[in-house]
């Protein structure tokens, strides 16, 4: 029995990628300047105009997925007699989890002789992005749906986040520095560097000073935790209008790991409204995160 895979825009995954293998996102929205909008191919607002509104001072907002539109979103596969795996953005960031698994359990009651499983990723952008890609390559692989979710709840707490930011003005806006904290590193050039913990929350590690500093660090986390096998890995980056700099990130995980296979792509403006530009991200697979 075919099953669909499905997800949020909040994967940041490229849309070419998504077309080649079927994969269909649930696009989130967001506010900017007074208006909503929607992230998916029919956004008109290129990722670099959304950095740079940023960068000019504009604030940006975010909407979880609600209820009705996850329904919306997953009856049509269910009706044409798919199943659908729906991996879903972390429940620690978000209540879009609790809205997929709400709309999960309506559709069941609709389409009794179909299966819908909802997998809280515990992962952001493309944390989020790489689970949704392991779930293709074990669904291409003959995994059953059932088989499927079972690996992922397996697997994602070895799915590694690492990343730092540009401005620490927007972790402060986020709550997660002071306004001292944000105003005097970044006068004293900062860097902080995160992860996603266990639960699915952003957790300052530690703070190192420069940009190039930053990303070395990010390389440097991969080393210390990665699996056996990094070099064969399919690794992937994401970039608040940064790409340069993700590009970095690479050779240094290239030097440190020998890894070869990379999928680099921007943050979208969901994920970018809260970590803002300058963001580079670096996700793999790990003993633990």
């Amino acid at each position: 029995m075919s099953y669909r895979i499905t997800t949020e825009s909040t994967a940041d995954l490229p849309q070419e990628f998504l077309n080649e293998r079927g994969i269909v996102c649930v696009g989130m929205a967001f506010q900017i300047g007074g208006e909503e909008y929607r992230e998916g191919p029919g956004l008109n607002m290129t990722s670099k105009e959304f950095y740079d509104r940023l960068r000019q001072g504009e604030t940006a907002s975010t909407m979880q997925v609600n209820t009705y539109e996850f329904v919306d979103f997953v009856e049509p596969f269910l009706a044409a007699g798919e199943d659908v795996l729906h991996i879903a953005f972390s429940s620690g960031l978000s209540g879009t989890y609790e809205s997929c698994a709400r709309g999960a359990e309506e559709l069941r009651g609709k389409y009794p002789d179909r299966k819908i499983l909802v997998v809280d990723s515990l992962a952001a952008s493309m944390g989020e992005g790489l689970l949704v890609y392991y779930a293709d390559e074990n669904r291409k692989a003959g995994m059953s749906i059932d088989e499927n979710a079972k690996w992922l709840e397996e697997n994602k707490l070895h799915l590694c986040h690492w990343f730092t930011v540009d401005d620490l003005m927007h972790l402060h806006r986020g709550g997660r520095v002071s306004k001292t904290s944000a105003v005097f590193g970044s006068l004293l050039g900062i860097k902080p560097v995160l992860h996603v913990d266990n639960e699915g929350h952003l957790i300052l590690m530690s703070k190192v000073r420069g940009r190039d500093a930053s990303l070395k660090a990010l390389a440097a986390k991969m080393k210390e935790t990665a699996l056996p096998n990094a070099k064969d890995q399919m690794v992937f980056i994401s970039h608040g209008d940064a790409k340069e700099d993700a590009e970095k990130t690479a050779q240094y995980v290239r030097e440190a790991l020998g890894v070869q296979k990379f999928l680099i792509h921007n943050i979208g403006a969901v994920i970018g409204s809260h970590s803002g530009p300058g963001t580079v991200a670096l996700f793999f697979m790990g003993t633990g995160r």
